[in-house]
């Protein structure tokens, strides 16, 4: 999955050729033919460069961005991948997607509480997370902060988003399951080397107890650890403050402040730690990367992934404002 190592010329033997187009642009003829027409999805693993063609309006019509996975909490990469991303995909006539968790990664609470984010952001290579590292050095209640505040940017990013199963409930990754309980074929084939995916891919947690927390009636295939209770739909559901209704409340908020693709970036001269953005009809998004509060712009404030502190933005937590278009 080292994209460093593909082609970049569409002649990668295994993950990047010219020639699946063709399909796709075959598929795109089928896909036509409902009303409305059928969109796919790509899951290509390829350079950035390469991804637009897969989410092209004559094949597939959208495609998979994983580069936000890797991005750790920082503002200025945050700023260049959506920059980029939105431009590639406007060259093609396609929608760019944001995705922060899949089955492939540490899920994104764990990274963002894990002393250094950027370099544990991935199982894979030298960015891999260390060996070392357990569930007790890391701060569940940072990276949950800042799961929430970046899924907000991603949400009021122009594209569609993917949310990955237990996302919206905030769980951690499970990082202690016992090797012979592993399924992953990745830790059968180099299990000395711990690299396993199996802690992303625990079932959710449905309800407080039982033995499968609510997943089924005959356990699950991956132990649950006791915790997951506290995580479960049942824990969260209705219950102001819980991730699960934060998520809630910002899905509805977003889908009626949609309007169209345009995005106006806004620089805060004396503050590298703010990524800010408006969308056409007046509404803006601005994440604190940094380690103090920070004003906000004039208007109303309809979501925050954290409380203000003394009305102002603080560290971990974005905002959307309400205000009139420039």
């Amino acid at each position: 999955y080292d994209v460093s190592v593909m082609k970049d010329d569409g002649t990668d033997d295994l993950f990047d050729r010219d020639e699946v187009h063709e399909i796709y642009a075959s598929w795109r003829r089928i896909f036509n033919e409902y009303d409305p027409p059928r969109m796919g999805v790509a899951e290509a693993w390829v350079h950035a460069n390469r991804r637009p063609p897969y989410a092209s309006e004559k094949g597939l019509g959208q495609s998979f961005n994983f580069d936000m996975l890797g991005c750790g909490w920082n503002a200025k990469e945050a700023k260049r991948i959506a920059s980029y991303n939105l431009k590639a995909a406007a060259a093609v006539g396609s929608s760019t997607t944001w995705v922060q968790d899949n089955h492939d990664v540490i899920r994104h609470v764990t990274r963002f509480g894990a002393p250094s984010v950027t370099n544990w952001a991935w199982w894979y290579g030298k960015n891999r997370l260390s060996e070392k590292v357990t569930a007790e050095v890391i701060d569940l209640e940072l990276g949950t902060a800042r799961a929430n505040a970046f899924t907000a940017m991603l949400l009021a990013l122009p594209g569609s988003s993917y949310i990955y199963q237990g996302e919206e409930l905030g769980l951690p990754e499970v990082l202690d399951i016992p090797a012979e309980a592993m399924q992953d074929p990745q830790f059968f084939r180099n299990p000395e080397l711990g690299l396993s995916r199996d802690g992303c891919r625990v079932p959710l947690p449905w309800e407080r107890t039982g033995s499968s927390f609510g997943f089924g009636s005959n356990g699950s295939h991956l132990p649950q650890p006791a915790w997951f209770g506290g995580y479960s739909v049942e824990a969260e559901d209705g219950v102001e403050g819980s991730n699960l209704e934060f998520y809630r409340r910002a899905l509805h908020t977003r889908r009626g402040l949609l309007t169209d693709e345009s995005i106006r970036w806004k620089n805060h001269l004396f503050n590298s730690k703010i990524v800010h953005f408006e969308r056409a009809n007046g509404w803006q998004s601005i994440t604190n990367f940094g380690a103090k509060p920070v004003s906000l712009p004039k208007g109303s404030v309809v979501l925050t992934s954290q409380p203000l502190v003394g009305g102002k933005l603080g560290p971990n937590t974005t905002a959307w404002v309400m205000g009139e278009p420039a």
